[in-house]
């Protein structure tokens, strides 16, 4: 049950990440420039995480076959609900750019969501620096989700309505893909590991990049955020990972201790 309120927790961050940037949207007037930079390091934290965190795990635990497999397959699956999506919006008149942004985003933090709920099946620790990658990715997201939804004339209230909708999207998905695979094989997990890596570095290069280069031109300073964006990650992940360890070290320290007391009492 610990285990469940916290998984609740890490999967509500990403959805507050969003919604934090867009708060900022609504407070700071948005520049083509900037929405191009703050698209490039959230680009650059996502291939972090793809690199740093998801497929080392994949690369150590499955077959090369295996990977290559569930990695197109994530892929392919974000490409296919693109292409959904584009079907979709260009069926309906009026509100479809408002249908296409809400959706687009919709199914990317479900993506987070299975994300930390596939991390937490295999290691809470890993669920958590998973966590803190994609909040430190979904802030400006969801600036440039609202900032875009500013130009394109969505009112405030509607526009507020969607930032704090998107958080349910993540805890569902987290959830679900928790429930699934607790019990499931070790091989299940780590599969599913890599498909979220295939669908997130699709999301991160045909996406955000396509979306930040018709913003604005690329500059010396998108280059510099992109590569600002993985650094800082890496950072976190390396800080997370230590912290993380140190407490677990103490509590094994801990349990060991206690242990060697029990048996001292009972000479």
């Amino acid at each position: 049950m610990d285990n469940l309120w916290l998984i609740i927790g890490l999967s509500l961050l990403p959805g507050l990440g969003n919604l934090a940037g867009g708060i900022v949207a609504e407070l700071v007037r948005t520049t083509p420039r900037l929405l191009n930079i703050t698209l490039h390091a959230a680009s650059g934290i996502v291939i972090g995480v793809v690199a740093i965190e998801l497929m080392p795990e994949a690369l150590e635990n499955l077959a090369g076959w295996w990977i290559a497999a569930s990695f197109a397959a994530g892929g392919a699956a974000y490409i296919g609900t693109e292409m959904l999506i584009e079907r979709i919006s260009s069926a309906r008149s009026g509100g479809s750019s408002m249908w296409m942004i809400y959706v687009a985003v919709a199914i990317d933090l479900s993506g987070d969501g299975l994300m930390i709920g596939t991390g937490s099946a295999v290691a809470i620790s890993l669920a958590i620096v998973l966590a803190a990658g994609q909040t430190l990715a979904d802030f400006p997201e969801g600036y440039s989700v609202v900032a875009n939804l500013r130009e394109k004339g969505i009112p405030r209230s509607r526009r507020i309505a969607v930032a704090i909708s998107f958080p349910l999207y993540c805890l569902g998905m987290a959830l679900i893909a928790w429930f699934l695979l607790r019990d499931a094989p070790d091989a299940a997990k780590y599969v599913a590991l890599s498909f979220v890596a295939g669908l997130l570095t699709v999301a991160a290069v045909e996406d955000m990049l396509e979306e930040a280069h018709e913003a604005k031109a690329d500059s010396r300073s998108s280059t510099f955020a992109f590569v600002g964006g993985f650094a800082l990650f890496a950072l976190v992940s390396a800080g997370l990972e230590t912290a993380l360890g140190q407490e677990a070290a103490r509590e094994t320290g801990s349990a060991v201790q206690l242990v060697e007391e029990n048996i001292h009492h009972a000479a």
